[in-house]
């Protein structure tokens, strides 16, 4: 199973319509990767539908680079895990 930065790398690279390589942690959705309110909204549900999380509207707007959104999907999916064990 690919790691979780690698899968979120992917989902945002097939809902941008951007190459795998353009997908670095520092590239803004908006400026680095050309996303509109509307893509990002749509990669943010394909994110929580992926992992099984929710992204409440309020972090989702915090988020706008990629490595702000691998560090946040992290901390929420090894919660998630926390408190299934």
């Amino acid at each position: 199973m690919a790691d979780i930065a690698d899968q979120v790398r992917q989902i945002i690279a097939e809902q941008l319509m951007v190459d795998i390589e353009e997908v670095t942690d520092d590239a803004s959705f908006i400026e680095d990767l050309g996303a509109d309110s509307l893509d990002t909204v749509e990669m943010i549900m394909e994110i929580e539908d992926e992992f099984g999380i929710e992204i409440p509207d309020e972090d989702a707007e915090k988020i706008q680079t990629v490595g702000k959104a691998i560090e946040y999907v992290k901390k929420k999916v090894e919660a998630q895990q926390a408190k299934a064990v």
